[in-house]
């Protein structure tokens, strides 16, 4: 089964902020990215709203055609706009104010209640729960008895190697993950830092079904234009 991409905009947000106006608009890029076939559409809802705004998130919803993926941080807060907005999945993420981007997967293990009775409250509503985790051992066990869906794996480690061998190393660290979720029944996607040049070998590995990619896409859509940038991604595929 071909692995499914999901487009993340957060970025054109970034953007529009760094004047406070109207555009680049990131729905407008969710629209061009489905429309050149991307599965799927993913924003991150800071709790500093750095980006993407909470009208961001409403116009995606009454507009996103494939999928709906609202990244947020397991607090009141996000899990009430998440039960009001309805996006088709949450994944809960780990959140600090001064990190550029998200550093590393969520610590389920180090917060399992927290994060199973966030889970439970937002499956009430329907929602499909995923959590953004490491590639290890101990934190896919204790993503699978929270009653999440779904494990979203970190591939940070292995976007930043740049030697052969480590990237061969943390390859095999995804593919074992993959494995453990798998037999844990839980779905499997991933994501952080994939690029045209090392997306290939992780969208190899069986088991993942869909990749979480925006930074290295939008970059490409500066100069590409949107249509082209998604649809050279989804060729990598």
């Amino acid at each position: 089964m071909k692995t499914r991409l999901n487009v993340n905009v957060d970025h054109v947000a970034t953007l529009r902020q760094a004047r406070m106006g109207g555009e680049p608009d990131p729905v407008a890029a969710a629209v061009a990215a489905e429309l050149a076939g991307a599965q799927g559409i993913v924003v991150h809802l800071r709790e500093d709203r750095r980006h993407i705004q909470n009208t961001d998130l409403i116009l995606l919803k009454e507009s996103v055609q494939t999928k709906l993926n609202m990244e947020m941080a397991p607090t009141d807060e996000m899990i009430e706009i998440a039960v009001n907005t309805l996006p088709d999945v949450v994944t809960l993420v780990p959140e600090k104010r001064q990190e550029i981007t998200t550093e590393g997967g969520l610590d389920v293990r180090g917060d399992i209640e927290k994060i199973s009775a966030a889970i439970k409250e937002i499956k009430r509503a329907g929602i499909l729960v995923s959590i953004f985790a490491d590639p290890n051992s101990d934190q896919i066990m204790a993503t699978s008895k929270t009653g999440a869906d779904m494990v979203e794996l970190h591939t940070g480690s292995y976007a930043n190697t740049s030697d052969k061998t480590g990237m061969i190393t943390q390859l095999d660290k995804i593919r074992k993950a993959t494995e453990e979720a798998l037999s844990q029944e839980l779905r499997v996607s991933a994501g952080h830092g994939l690029n045209y040049l090392n997306v290939t070998a992780v969208s190899r590995i069986k088991g993942i079904e869909e990749l979480n990619i925006g930074h290295s896409i939008i970059s490409q859509a500066i100069f590409r234009g949107m249509e082209k940038a998604v649809k050279e991604m989804i060729d990598l595929l």
